[in-house]
């Protein structure tokens, strides 16, 4: 069973399923989920089950605008008018750089232990600065993207500016901040394609119900599968390609919305 924090708070349960797990014991997980008053979702056995493997893509994605020269407070502010409940610097802060780089690490030693490539990804030379260089892991420590003071209201470290801002991106053309919030969004959402494609989820409710009350996608949208189905599937695929184009493979539309696009059906 995986909890979110703050657990008294956030009403999902992701009951994880592994090869041996019999009906029996996924009926018993569901039936106490119930009785605790929380929803549950149930996904199959994977690298990082569906919510946080899907959720790291929201948070890499801001920290990598960072990274392009984007300020930090306009990348917040996308985030919150993309109808996120926190921006995705703040996010990085709360679960710590440095024992994110420590999953990063493991999770690159594992992938190549099985033979395969570990996907690097443009945020990881901002964190590696943030934790290396500047000595700001995070909000335990009290300094990260953010500041903390004690007993005083957390704001966005000074320094960012000038350790990571581009002076053709001081203020971003509406143009550019709607790819930013685009950007936030699609990312989240070819991930849940993914995991759908790879019988991580098991149905579509799973994902749309699991991305909001536990992952916290925007909840206009409906979650990250309906939010395929509110765009079409082929715009939200011309879309994707070419955000692709400007910014790497993360992007690339899973084959299976291709298919479905073809044939005409939506995610349900």
């Amino acid at each position: 069973l995986h909890f979110f924090s703050p657990v008294d708070k956030m009403p999902l349960v992701e009951i994880i399923c592994g090869e041996k797990t019999s009906p029996a014991a996924l009926a018993q997980a569901f039936d106490y989920v119930i009785k605790i008053k929380k929803t549950p979702i149930v996904v199959n056995d994977s690298r990082g089950f569906f919510t946080s493997r899907v959720f790291g893509t929201y948070c890499y994605e801001g920290v990598a605008m960072l990274g392009e020269g984007y300020p930090a407070a306009s990348i917040e502010q996308a985030a919150a008018q993309a109808g996120m409940p926190i921006g995705p610097l703040a996010v990085m802060d709360e679960v710590n750089l440095e024992l994110g780089r420590k999953v990063r690490v493991q999770t690159r030693i594992d992938l190549e232990a099985e033979g395969k490539i570990y996907p690097s990804h443009p945020a990881e030379i901002v964190i590696d600065r943030m934790c290396d260089e500047f000595k700001r892991p995070g909000k335990k420590e009290g300094v990260g993207f953010y500041d903390y003071p004690q007993g005083g209201k957390k704001s966005l470290w000074h320094g960012l500016q000038a350790c990571f801002a581009h002076a053709d991106l001081a203020q971003p053309t509406p143009e550019q901040f709607t790819e930013m919030m685009d950007r936030l969004l699609f990312r989240q959402s070819i991930e849940a394609a993914r995991c759908f494609e790879e019988d991580v989820l098991r149905s579509v409710a799973d994902a749309n119900i699991g991305s909001i009350f536990g992952i916290g996608m925007a909840p206009w949208t409906g979650g990250q599968l309906q939010f395929i189905n509110y765009i079409g599937l082929n715009t939200f695929i011309e879309r994707a390609e070419v955000l692709t184009q400007r910014y790497g493979d993360r992007f690339t539309p899973p084959e299976i919305l291709k298919r479905m696009a073809k044939r005409g059906e939506i995610f349900e």
